[in-house]
């Protein structure tokens, strides 16, 4: 999270949204939030959080533990799996799905900055 905020521009904070659910990050062109649903012990409690209405077209969420709400989000255009390298190297393995022509961009944009 921190790397993809700093990547934009942020100079601020990056705060864990465990405790709040959902952080926003304000950029002149773009609703960039952050949501983690850790402490969703229901996947209903997505319902009654009104958290749905953060998830538009003119907006990106990254969110962590979506398992918490059992397939109630919006489809993702992009998956983004972090593990650490099996080899016992330093840093985190980064897996990249892209589920629709938003994501595939997103992607092929990550790949290109990352030079591979």
């Amino acid at each position: 999270m921190r790397g993809a905020l700093r990547a934009l521009g942020w100079t601020g904070p990056v705060k864990s949204p465990t405790y709040t659910l959902v952080e926003h990050y304000p950029f002149s062109s773009l609703y960039f939030y952050h949501f983690d649903f850790y402490r969703f012990a229901d996947p209903s409690e997505w319902e009654t959080a009104g958290l749905a209405d953060y998830f538009r077209d003119d907006a990106v969420c990254l969110v962590e533990w979506p398992e918490r709400v059992a397939g109630l989000l919006p489809p993702a255009d992009v998956d983004i799996a972090l593990a650490h390298p099996k080899s016992g190297a330093t840093g985190r393995d980064l897996a990249l799905s892209a589920h629709t022509a938003n994501g595939e961009r997103c992607v092929a944009a990550i790949t290109q900055a990352m030079g591979d």
